[in-house]
């Protein structure tokens, strides 16, 4: 989104995708029933939050992680509990007015996508057990077997000539 000021007031806005197509965003929005407009503040908003809840996110901080995997940890567990634990306040607020109430109708993002049927306790989410993904058998490792020929014989391979040794003992012979 490009924004074009004149005397300190946006006077026009540019909107140009960075990757993918314009139709296809529009088409997701529609989805939706959110906003009418492709807008970048609500990701901005989402990024505000994540650098405000972890520490490390944020400009200068004593608190910097070590390690990739912390981090990304960290992402995780913010992205889900602001998803599925805490309630927003704009979400409630049309959910309200949708159902013509008085007071507020807590609702979380995953419960106004249809992920969920309840706000979750950060207990219930740290301690839920995700199925594992199917089982797929490994990659046999070495040379390919190859394809018999037509005409070959199936049959255990042929065996060896026996040989005598010089002390007396059989063996299978190595020429």
């Amino acid at each position: 989104m490009i924004k074009k000021t004149a005397k300190k007031r946006v006077v026009e806005v540019i909107r140009r995708m960075a990757q993918g197509s314009l139709e296809r965003a529009n088409e997701i929005v529609a989805q939706t029933l959110g906003g009418k407009v492709l807008n970048t503040a609500f990701i901005e908003r989402f990024n505000g939050t994540m650098r405000e809840r972890l520490a490390s996110l944020s400009r200068r901080c004593r608190h910097a992680a070590r390690k990739v995997s912390q981090l990304e940890a960290g992402m995780w567990l913010v992205g889900c509990t602001y998803n599925f634990c805490w309630p927003h306040r704009e979400l409630s607020r049309r959910a309200t007015r949708v159902q013509a109430r008085r007071g507020e109708v807590l609702i979380t993002p995953a419960l106004a996508s249809g992920l969920t049927n309840h706000i979750w306790s950060v207990r219930e989410l740290l301690t839920f057990r995700v199925a594992p993904p199917a089982w797929v058998p490994p990659r046999r490792r070495g040379r390919p077997p190859t394809l018999e020929k037509a005409g070959q014989k199936t049959g255990p391979p042929p065996s060896r000539p026996l040989r005598k040794r010089s002390k007396g003992v059989v063996c299978p012979s190595t020429s």
